[in-house]
């Protein structure tokens, strides 16, 4: 999945692990940007009574890199406090809910907004925001979205905030990625899937009718830019930004083990999960460093080049299929440095290479999911994104319905080799790899509006 249980000790803490992010120029409101980071992954909607929700012992952060350096000039911290209201029921709500503040809600969370500018000075945007209920069902919340709506926030520093559950958009046929790198294009061509009787089948979106916890975040594109500029030229440096979100928790937690005096914390913050470029520490970090990579900055990731440079995944191709990824063998024989995958992750693509694109930070190698401000939203968005023609879309930033597994799929496989190789033929099939999926396969339609995410999957009408 792009990072749902990327790594082994984050798997174990789900409400801390960021599962995905996207970065994109909002296509309703060219002059914002919006992000959007997911957190709490493959929450199966009949959950209750203890429904899902963010921690309270949490600190979410958003990141955003503005001079290349990947460190932070803008950090928004979001803090969560939930409140119970009858601790004489075990019901998370004692009737309908139809308002943020409904008494029979009985379970509520709210949360605050603070900025932290690249020399540390913090400011406090909000305070007490209520998130939406989980969706429970039609029953106790006959109107959902106007909730949801009621929990968008309008701060008075320009920023527009939501923080709740929603549908998780991620589409991946994760069954079929995981048992030994099978491509359903090429199920029959498998080293060992062509002996098995009747080996095929279609692909199936893991994820879907599965929610997630959403920090979105809508921000005024000058106010991401380097020199604060309302319009930039696309092939200016101050037109690009990085992205990424991490999850803290405090280095020390006592536990009272009694509900009527809270634990302690102490200590200073530890980052536990982060997330730039999606698949990045799920497909190309060794299992011995995820953990590892998930403590530390983008700042220190030229310590994990070398798994771009040479990935796994691009060497297990040409064994896996025989025949099929064969320029590609020669390539991983001849032993060169994947300049083209070192510059999409870890330092964004230059100038000169593709017409009218760059989304270039400097030298510094480090995994950030890089967005050109100055490219405004595709008129007919590719699912493909830059391998498909689409600037507007990933690795340019990323949008909710860009099929980023299959674009890392295909530039694995050599299909952005000519961008820094020009006498290198990429493989036919390395075109034509595709996981089969959309973002039709995810039952829950996206909204038009911020935060874009659709309506959550409720327990009444999924089955578990």
């Amino acid at each position: 999945m792009s990072s749902h249980r990327e790594a082994p000790e984050i798997s174990k803490d789900p409400v801390a692990d960021s599962s995905d992010l996207y970065a994109f120029v909002s296509p309703d409101d060219a002059d914002t940007v919006t992000i959007i980071a997911n957190y709490v992954p493959l929450q199966i909607p009949a959950s209750g009574p203890n429904f899902f929700e963010f921690g309270d012992d949490v600190l979410y952060e958003v990141h955003i890199d503005a001079n290349g350096d990947a460190r932070p000039d803008i950090t928004y911290q979001f803090r969560f406090v939930t409140e119970l209201r009858n601790d004489r029921t075990f019901l998370y709500n004692t009737g309908q809910i139809e308002s943020l503040d409904s008494e029979n809600w009985n379970r509520r969370q709210f949360f605050s907004v603070t900025k932290v500018d690249r020399h540390g000075k913090q400011t406090v945007l909000a305070k007490k925001l209520p998130c939406p209920p989980c969706n429970v069902g039609k029953i106790s919340i006959p109107h959902y979205e106007k909730l949801a709506q009621d929990a968008v926030h309008k701060l008075k520093s320009g920023e527009t905030v939501f923080a709740g559950q929603r549908a998780d958009a991620f589409f991946v046929d994760l069954g079929a990625i995981f048992d030994l790198g099978t491509l359903r294009p090429f199920q029959d061509k498998h080293l060992v899937g062509q002996k098995l009787f009747n080996y095929a089948g279609k692909a199936v979106n893991a994820t879907d009718q599965t929610n997630v916890h959403s920090i979105a975040i809508k921000i005024p594109l000058h106010m991401v830019r380097r020199d604060g500029k309302k319009r930039v030229k696309a092939t200016d440096a101050g037109a690009v930004i990085g992205v990424w979100t991490s999850a803290s928790r405090r280095q020390v937690q006592v536990r009272n083990g009694d509900s009527k005096n809270a634990d302690v914390y102490v200590g200073p913050q530890v980052q536990v999960s982060r997330l730039g470029n999606p698949l990045f520490n799920e497909v190309i970090v060794p299992m011995a460093q995820k953990d590892k990579w998930n403590s530390l900055p983008p700042s220190e990731d030229k310590k994990f080049a070398e798994f771009v440079a040479t990935p796994e995944l691009g060497a297990l191709l040409p064994v896996l299929y025989p025949g099929l990824f064969d320029n590609l063998a020669a390539l991983n024989k001849a032993k060169k440095d994947r300049a083209d995958l070192l510059a999409i992750l870890l330092t964004g693509i230059p100038s000169g290479l593709i017409d009218g694109f760059q989304n270039n930070t400097g030298a510094v190698q480090a995994d950030m999911l890089r967005l050109n401000t100055a490219i405004p939203p595709a008129a007919k968005p590719n699912a493909f994104g830059v391998v498909g023609g689409d600037v507007a879309g990933f690795p340019n930033g990323r949008r909710i319905a860009d099929d980023v597994v299959s674009i890392s799929l295909r530039a694995i496989a050599g299909v952005t080799v000519p961008l820094v190789d020009k006498a290198f033929k990429p493989d036919a099939a390395a075109a034509l790899v595709e996981q089969g999926l959309s973002i039709k396969n995810v039952s829950s339609g996206l909204l038009k509006s911020f935060p874009y995410l659709g309506t959550p999957f409720d327990g009444f009408s999924v089955p578990s």
